[in-house]
């Protein structure tokens, strides 16, 4: 669905892409929002995107946010936490580390950040059109996401799989969770975009 025919929506919902940087965040988002890839440089402080799409029968008006993941960074993104209810925390398959730095670091982010408990957690594994550079198995996807209460979804920025399906998966259990749905409809939601981050004084400062 084009923005164009969306000025009506069902429920605003606010999303976040945390994980180290490289993995791909953006080139999701991109994708997702735009059906482009490219390899991206890495994004300074926050980028923020609206999709407008139609899940389960509802208009939904998506606020997308994307993190760096560089740790100088980091100290920006934590108000971004705020009132989101989907986290997607993504690593890249043929990297071994941004997978442990999901426990070691992200996850204790969002425990730090998230001021929702009902918050859904979706666990991405992406870049699986480089297979056989794979180091992390999708065994291991599925363990880690058993562990932390995720949804697990493996996928390909590159290659467009499962790309849509992510972002759908993670929509429909926030639809299904009574709390956000309330949030989500609340008229105080629409002033979400009113958050939008100052990109412009993020690039101005991103050499500090």
């Amino acid at each position: 669905m084009d923005s164009s025919s969306s000025a009506e929506f069902d429920y605003l919902f606010k999303l976040l892409l945390i994980g180290d940087s490289g993995v791909g965040k953006s080139s999701l988002l991109l994708r997702f929002t735009s059906d482009n890839f490219e390899d991206l440089s890495p994004t300074i402080g926050v980028d923020f995107k609206v999709k407008y799409v139609t899940i389960g029968g509802k208009k939904l008006k998506l606020a997308i946010w994307d993190t760096a993941g560089q740790e100088r960074f980091r100290t920006l993104t934590s108000s971004y936490y705020r009132g989101a209810q989907g986290i997607i925390m993504v690593y890249d398959v043929t990297r071994r580390e941004t997978f442990t730095n999901l426990s070691d670091i992200w996850a204790k982010e969002i425990d730090l950040h998230s001021t929702n408990q009902d918050c859904i957690k979706m666990l991405v594994g992406n870049k699986v059109d480089k297979e056989s550079e794979r180091v992390v198995t999708k065994k291991e996807g599925i363990e880690f996401a058993r562990e932390y209460g995720c949804l697990f979804i493996e996928c390909s920025a590159k290659t467009r799989v499962n790309v849509g399906q992510c972002f759908e998966e993670l929509v429909l259990k926030i639809l299904d969770t009574p709390s956000l749905i309330a949030e989500g409809s609340a008229t105080v939601q629409r002033n979400i975009l009113r958050q939008k981050p100052p990109v412009s004084n993020a690039s101005t400062n991103g050499c500090c």
